[in-house]
């Protein structure tokens, strides 16, 4: 076997074990059988055509038409489309069912089942990467380069299955892989120059030192090459477990991962909408949660996960607190005193949690009063929230499973108790009624609309929630493409059209600008009453709801969502009986839901690019533990450096070119110009000709840059001070005061003459940059010659010392 296909065998095999970092993303992986049968024909296919030889070009070309021939006819017919007959077949289909792998990756949490439209993903993801592989490392002889494209598939797989137990396998497969190719390409590069210089073996004298026989290995290179990778990859792998504290701050991990374990620690401000839903697997409405319970009203018993009290413009999210141990006994609710708690009674539910619910934060009923749960927990005082502890490397506590029981206080306020409620604790409005600087007018302006003639913050709290269920025209609709910041709130308000998420945002941001405090409770709904008497709670009852804060009430519950399904609290009930409402329920659009009895976004309801943006109701529960609060600064600067690369690499000749402009007309001499003259009209396509005179060469770049009169008459006056340049007696004044206007006259009429294509290609890939190379090609050149000379003459002078 060759070299070349030696190294082809081991670029497919590099891309191939790289690709097995994929494997935790689905549940099976079959899909990795189909990548390496096609990947084997796609590298086949690159063999062949380098053997013929055809052009580098075809030869990509080949392969990819075949790759896309060989997905086609594989996944043909299994997607879902409305054309029919073989372009249907062959086409259609096949981008449909790309789209709906689309569409699944978005829904489905990981692992996420082996659909077609993933497993369509994957492999052409896999033979993309392997065609880049296969390009770099074969066709254009730099294997080196190869290790990038097999570094992105091995950052995206690594980033999106968070590690685990198995990383260091991924990474291991992923770096022996990488240094095989090298090592064949070595190999082959070695063996084009013939025989190998190689080490003396030992027990020989330097005599014997010189090249290696026929039946001998060069061994030193190999040798060498191979240590020094297993060296390299053994310190890639052995020293992130020596030094566990890499795992967080700059390099990676999370602020909650290393403050949750410890004593004091806090809860970090992590988003729920977008860390908890983000994996929700919309498409199976499977149980999350069993209950049996004492509360006589088991219709208002609502599970709270955590609240949002941190509205920063963009988001809500839940602010930093400091985390204690959980008490045998939880303190007494904020605010909460007087009659209310005298009529308040203490309720027992008993919480099972299904095997499939990796939630951090613990479902219960607010206020709870004790929990009896085993394993390790946090409690946070102000949210009165349990938060899994840190159990070791990236692992937490979580309810997976769990059997708990948790006692609360079934509280009984009357909406005389809530309208009698005197001023709100100093510390507590300060902190619950912000609201961002950024925050639309209209929001405000609105919540005094709709509150107007109201004596007191309960009156005006029913009016918001009246004004969103009743009274104000909104709609129900999981379509709307409403986001939940400042901006959101204004547009919701506008098209009046959303669903829990934004009904819950949108009432607590206009009670702040009231005075009212306000924060936003994300968990489930009561769930569904079985015959035996215990309660389910599936996905679709995951749902958000405003908190208002009420002196000697503490934090209430109010429902501005219009959905069938949700009870309104008794106490938010307005006080005078209304007739119709004016929008009771408006027939949905076409992209909304119908009720059901589902409060929040289900399913059905909601499209997957609204579900991975935390669009779609509340902080649903996930299938994944949620530990990261988006990305560090320093992550964000990265990416940000990354992408102006990226921008900033199509417009490096264009700056520099105007850099090099400016640098030949700043020095005011003539040929120097003319140089820069030269160059503009080789950009637009005038190849510039040194056998002309200066006369001759300014009538060719005006006719063949189809100048007008004041661009032509600037071109000859340079042309004549270049010639004045080059035969006026010495010391004879050439340049003149306009030389540099003149240039660019004469660069703005050439531009003008050209088409947008020619403009656009003369600005961001100037002809002249050739020159670039050309002086790093005699540059070189003069160093080798250089080298080359100096080699000779020490070889030279050897001999002459070994004389003596």
């Amino acid at each position: 076997m060759s070299g070349r296909a030696k190294l082809t065998v081991f670029a497919a095999l590099a891309t191939l074990l790289t690709s097995w970092s994929l494997s935790p993303l689905v549940e099976s992986t079959a899909w990795l059988l189909h990548a390496a049968v096609l990947l084997i024909v796609q590298s086949a296919v690159g063999a062949g055509c380098r053997r013929v030889p055809l052009a580098r070009s075809l030869t990509v070309a080949a392969q990819l038409l075949v790759s896309l021939l060989l997905l086609v006819f594989l996944f043909a017919g299994k997607g879902e489309s409305d054309g029919d007959g073989p372009l249907a077949y062959l086409v259609t289909d096949f981008g449909a069912l790309f789209g709906q792998g689309v569409k699944d990756v978005g829904e489905f949490a990981i692992p996420a089942p082996l659909t077609d439209g993933i497993r369509l993903l994957l492999v052409s993801g896999v033979l993309l990467i392997g065609l880049l592989v296969d390009t770099l490392a074969v066709t254009a002889r730099t294997a080196a380069a190869a290790g990038l494209p097999l570094l992105a598939l091995y950052s995206v797989a690594a980033g999106l299955s968070g590690g685990g137990k198995a990383s260091w396998v991924s990474f291991l497969l992923a770096g022996c892989g990488y240094l095989m190719m090298l090592l064949a390409e070595g190999r082959d590069r070695l063996a084009q120059w013939g025989r190998v210089f190689g080490a003396a073996p030992r027990g020989r004298g330097a005599a014997d030192s010189g090249l290696s026989s026929g039946g001998g290995q060069a061994t030193a290179p190999v040798r060498f090459g191979r240590r020094i990778g297993a060296i390299t990859l053994g310190l890639a792998l052995a020293v992130p477990m020596a030094l566990p504290a890499l795992g967080g701050g700059l390099l990676g991990g999370n602020q909650e991962d290393a403050e949750s374990g410890a004593a004091g620690g806090t809860i970090s401000a992590v988003n729920p909408l977008v860390s908890l839903q983000s994996n929700l697997n919309a498409q199976d409405n499977r149980v999350v949660l069993k209950y049996r319970t004492d509360n006589p009203q088991q219709s208002e018993q609502y599970l709270r996960i955590v609240a949002l009290d941190e509205f920063n413009g963009v988001k809500w999210e839940a602010s930093g607190r400091a985390l204690v141990d959980v008490p045998k006994r939880m303190p007494e609710p904020p605010g909460l005193g007087g009659p209310v708690r005298g009529s308040a009674s203490e309720v027992r539910t008993n919480i099972t949690a299904a095997d499939t619910f990796t939630q951090r934060y613990l479902p219960m009923p607010y206020p709870a009063t004790s929990v009896e749960i085993g394993g390790k927990w946090r409690f946070e005082p102000v949210g009165r929230t349990l938060v899994g502890d840190q159990l070791g490397r990236d692992r937490f506590q979580n309810v997976q499973g769990s059997a708990y029981t948790v006692r609360s206080l079934l509280l009984n306020p009357t909406a005389q108790q809530l309208q009698s409620a005197p001023a709100p604790d100093p510390q507590i409005r300060d902190e619950y009624t912000k609201v961002p600087d950024n925050l639309p007018q209209v929001v405000a302006e609105t919540a005094r609309r709709v509150t107007q003639g109201s004596k007191d913050d309960y009156t005006r709290a029913v009016k918001l929630q009246d004004f969103f269920a009743v009274s104000g025209g909104f709609r129900y609709n999981t379509r709307t493409a409403s986001g939940t910041g400042s901006q959101a709130v204004a547009r919701f308000l506008e098209d009046k059209e959303g669903f829990c998420v934004h009904f819950a945002f949108s009432m607590a941001a206009m009670s702040r600008t009231l005075g009212i405090p306000a924060r936003v409770a994300v968990g489930f709904t009561p769930g569904e009453k079985q015959s035996d008497g215990s309660v389910n709670v599936s996905m679709r009852d995951a749902h958000a709801w405003p908190e208002l804060y009420f002196e000697g009430v503490g934090w209430t519950r109010f429902e501005p969502t219009p959905r069938s399904g949700i009870n309104v609290p008794d106490y938010s009930r307005a006080q005078t009986p209304t007739a119709q409402p004016s929008a009771p329920a408006p027939l949905p659009s076409q992209g909304a839901a119908q009720p059901s009895a589902a409060p929040s976004s289900t399913a059905d309801e909601c499209p997957p690019s609204m579900k991975k943006l935390g669009e779609c109701g509340a902080a649903a529960p996930t299938q994944s533990t949620p530990h990261d609060d988006g990305p560090s600064v320093t992550a964000v600067l990265g990416w940000a450096a990354a992408v102006m690369a990226v921008l900033g690499v199509p417009l490096l000749p264009l700056l520099w070119r105007t850099r090099l402009r400016a640098r030949r007309l700043g020095t005011g001499e003539v040929l120097t110009a003319w140089r820069e003259l030269g160059d503009t009209a080789w950009d637009v396509g005038v190849v510039p000709d040194e056998a002309l005179s200066p006369r001759r060469a300014a009538s060719r770049v005006v006719d063949l840059g189809g100048l007008e009169l004041d661009a032509t008459e600037a071109v000859h006056r340079v042309a004549g001070a270049v010639e004045r340049a080059l035969y006026a007696p010495q010391g004879a004044e050439v340049s003149y005061a306009g030389l540099a206007d003149d240039v660019l006259l004469a660069r703005a009429g050439l531009l003008a003459a050209v088409g947008r294509p020619a403009r656009l290609r003369a600005l961001l890939l100037p002809r002249s940059a050739a020159r670039l190379a050309w002086a790093a090609a005699a540059r070189w050149s003069a160093l080798a010659s250089t080298v080359s000379t100096r080699l000779t003459t020490l070889r030279l002078r050897l001999p002459l010392r070994n004389r003596g």
